[in-house]
């Protein structure tokens, strides 16, 4: 099963990614994560690892090249997102050369690419990297792909979501939070693909949980769960320390349930 975790920028989507990887790993799963926001270079510490993978920008022979192959795509008339920009036609996880993957236990990361310098021009071709390693990613039966999206909305354009079984969106308390969700909610759909439904992320008290909870479901949102304030999550943010991810095992199982099963659950306090 491939997750895609979207959300607005500072939402706490890569958290959410670490949390989730945790909660499927103490469930025995082996976890895929795909770092694919190119600007938050925070995930692989969060995960525990002492350093990110080589990103797969690097794999299909840079940025230029994809911008070229992009181009010559274009020129002919095909649409980006479907343009196939890799050779081969399937990827098992085990087939990912050493370099581009990093591995922690059941815990495997990848990572698309970051932007590193000024003018290095839009962000188009890692979002064609990642649409396309996903639609050509191969899981085993017991492992479990969390991609951790870039900010915002602009993936939807590129066809990413296509690529996955499910999307879901994670929602800080703010009502920006909640329209942009409702939004890729509705990109989402259009698309063909499934959105599965809403995180609700750094609650911090039962009457903000309530309040946000009904403006969500005034929007249509499927609710799958809720991960409450924890001054030990922000402070492991703040340290660039792994994360904790003890303390939110029980928000996690049940937003876990929500995913795998028939109908959301959400957590209570």
């Amino acid at each position: 099963m491939k997750i895609c975790v979207c959300g607005k920028g500072g939402s706490g989507k890569s958290t959410i990614v670490a949390l989730l990887a945790d909660g499927f790993k103490r469930h025995g799963r082996e976890v895929v994560v795909l770092d694919s926001d190119e600007s938050n270079a925070s995930l692989f510490w969060m995960l525990g690892l002492d350093e990110p993978p080589r990103p797969l920008m690097d794999l299909v022979g840079g940025k230029k090249n994809v911008q070229k192959k992009m181009l010559a795509r274009f020129t002919s008339g095909e649409e980006e997102p479907k343009m196939t920009i890799w050779e081969m036609e399937k990827m098992p996880v085990r087939d990912i050369p050493a370099d581009f993957i990093k591995r922690g236990g059941n815990l495997k990361l990848v990572a698309t690419g970051k932007i590193h310098q000024s003018l290095e021009g839009c962000a188009c071709p890692m979002g064609t990297v990642t649409r396309e390693f996903l639609k050509k990613l191969q899981l085993a039966p017991n492992e479990i792909a969390l991609v951790d999206m870039e900010a915002g909305i602009e993936h939807f354009g590129r066809g990413v979501e296509t690529s996955v079984d499910m999307v879901i969106s994670v929602v800080e308390p703010s009502l920006e939070s909640i329209s942009l969700t409702k939004k890729m909610m509705d990109l989402t759909k259009a698309a063909g693909a499934s959105f599965k439904g809403a995180i609700l992320n750094k609650i911090l008290s039962y009457e903000q949980k309530v309040y946000v909870m009904d403006k969500a479901r005034g929007f249509g949102i499927p609710i799958l769960g809720i991960v409450w304030f924890h001054s030990k999550i922000q402070a492991s943010g703040l340290e660039g320390k792994a994360l904790d991810a003890s303390i939110t095992s029980a928000e996690m199982d049940n937003i876990m349930r929500s995913l795998l099963g028939p109908a959301p659950v959400t957590s209570t306090r």
